[in-house]
């Protein structure tokens, strides 16, 4: 009875827009050429197919924070600035859905300090971890079925440390449904 008091909202950002493609394969050099004859007049659809894109971010309400203070998994798998993307595409009565999530290493980890880029510490240990970062991707599998984990962390540097526990966790947890990734965008700037 208060639903009518309750207003749904959430925090992220969501954006439609509609997009027409065209697939000529001149250029528009070759478009504004006296020389070029005109053209048929066609159906706009089969030259020029219509997509509807959206573009929807919802952010967790679970270990929402500012940055260096919040971080890691807590005691219920919920980790740290978890955000939720979907990219939705309509074309031709078809809808695909393509969903990225990110959030914090699910593993207890902080960073001390207001400087930039404070050198991050492990919190708990491996085996106070394995529950809580088996509760975070049992959720993640509920809701997902399959996942591939890319993780972005620093693999030599000062994040290193984060890094190795997340591998570390992901085979303890050996998930078939599971694929992970370590990709060191550092190596690659």
């Amino acid at each position: 009875e208060v639903d009518f008091w309750i207003i749904p909202i959430i925090q992220g950002f969501v954006q439609i827009e509609e997009l027409v493609v065209n697939y000529s394969e001149s250029s528009d050099d070759d478009k504004s050429s006296p020389e070029t004859p005109p053209q048929e007049s066609t159906c706009v659809d089969d030259v020029h197919p219509t997509f509807l894109v959206a573009l929807i971010s919802r952010r967790s309400r679970h270990r929402a924070g500012m940055r260096y203070k919040r971080r890691g998994v807590d005691k219920n798998g919920n980790v740290a600035n978890y955000v939720e993307t979907e990219q939705l595409i309509h074309v031709h009565n078809h809808t695909l859905s393509f969903i990225q999530t990110r959030g914090s290493v699910p593993v207890f980890w902080s960073q001390v300090g207001y400087r930039y880029n404070p050198r991050p510490r492990l919190d708990k240990s491996e085996n106070e971890t394995v529950s809580c970062f088996r509760a975070h991707f049992e959720e993640q599998l509920k809701n997902y079925k399959k996942q591939v984990i890319i993780n972005l962390v620093d693999q030599t540097g000062r994040e290193k440390i984060i890094g190795d526990a997340y591998l570390k966790q992901v085979l303890l947890y050996n998930n078939a449904n599971l694929t992970y990734v370590s990709f060191d965008f550092h190596e690659h700037w």
